[in-house]
């Protein structure tokens, strides 16, 4: 659902739960880089507040705790000018201090970060920041640590404001700009029709099909690193990882930049992974607008499958019990997906019993209104 601020409209971009886990890998980064220190960590007030929090929250190692205030935002753009507001009196020096700053961007604040401290005799001065813009950065000075790198929007919520609001929504909203992208998961329970509604979905809305099934056959037979990689879980009869699968999946979607858009079918399969790709898809401005899923019974879909079996040829769509035990491993693992969407305002469910063009003209109304 989009928000207003003042005149502005803002838009979902990164949830509360994404943001959580990045905090959470933040934090234990810094903590096994440190080994044992104890450093006083400094936030930038007043948009670091609630990361620095969290931050810390997260850090299971001793340390200390200040805050510096600057000033450089009017409006929705950076004035260039920073001036320092309170400053640090703790002694610091031989001190490991980490500034936690909740977004970086012309790096203006970062360089008169950098003039404060340079006298103080610092051990070692660490930077910290949750947002980054690699787009609108102009300085030369290191970053050590960056939870997202985004594209030079906007963005409101978790400390960050459009003229004094905004600080308090705890997901990141964007500037609401024109929309050129429609990007789906469509999903559902085994012979629910997925692949043949998104080969017909793509060719009438433009969109780019992203199979993971398809991914993963291309990436083992044209025996890519990453194939090479998945397949020596595979054949010891393991899961492929969380990591392996999503860095197939930036490299599919980073072959067409001219794409409007995405139809994603059998990905994400879990919630960590739903979390992977959003983290991904807000590193190039974009997100998910929609989990469309075609709902039909277990019964139904289970005497579809059998059906197919005659004819397909695969022989775990022959036996009833091992489909059965697809539809458990569906609803134990992938089905509470339904949660992670609906709770982003982003789950539709669409009737997936009759013919094909039925389901199609179903899925194709709910497209329509994205």
């Amino acid at each position: 659902m989009e928000i207003q601020l003042h005149d502005k409209k803002f838009v979902p971009f990164i949830t509360k739960d994404v943001i959580a886990s990045v905090v959470k890998k933040l934090a234990q980064s810094l903590e096994n880089d440190l080994k044992g220190e104890v450093p006083v960590f400094i936030g930038i007030l007043n948009g670091s507040f609630l990361f620095a929090a969290d931050f810390i929250r997260n850090y299971k190692g001793d340390c200390e705790v200040s805050f510096v205030k600057f000033a450089s935002y009017e409006g929705t753009t950076s004035t260039g000018n920073v001036k320092q507001l309170l400053g640090v009196n703790e002694d610091l020096k031989g001190r490991t201090v980490v500034i936690l700053e909740d977004i970086i961007d012309t790096g203006n604040t970062l360089e008169e970060i950098y003039q404060v401290f340079k006298d103080k005799e610092v051990k070692a001065l660490k930077i910290v920041t949750l947002f980054y813009k690699p787009e609108a950065y102009k300085k030369t000075l290191k970053i050590d640590y960056i939870g997202f790198s985004i594209p030079n929007t906007f963005i409101v919520g978790y400390g960050l404001d459009y003229d004094g609001y905004g600080r308090n929504i705890p997901s990141i909203y964007q500037l609401k700009l024109p929309n050129k992208m429609k990007n789906i998961v469509l999903f559902g329970p085994p012979g629910a029709g997925k692949g043949t509604q998104a080969v017909l979905l793509k060719d009438k809305f433009d969109l780019v099909h992203i199979s993971t099934g398809d991914v993963f056959r291309f990436n083992i037979k044209n025996n890519t690193d990453l194939g090479k990689l998945a397949k020596t879980f595979m054949d010891k009869g393991d899961l492929v990882p969380d990591e392996v699968t999503i860095k197939m999946l930036k490299s599919e979607v980073e072959k067409y930049p001219e794409a409007k858009g995405f139809i994603f079918d059998g990905f994400p399969r879990t919630e960590d992974q739903a979390k992977a790709l959003d983290i991904f898809l807000a590193e190039k401005g974009m997100r998910i607008d929609a989990m469309i899923a075609l709902e039909a019974d277990e019964d139904t879909l289970v005497a579809r499958i059998l059906e197919r079996g005659k004819t397909s040829g695969r022989v775990d769509d022959q036996d009833e019990s091992k489909i059965r035990n697809r539809f458990n491993e569906y609803e134990t693992k992938t089905a509470p997906l339904t949660h992670y969407y609906t709770n982003q305002g982003k789950y539709v469910g669409v009737d997936g019993i009759g013919n094909i063009a039925d389901i199609t003209a179903r899925l194709s109304k709910e497209i329509a209104k994205l």
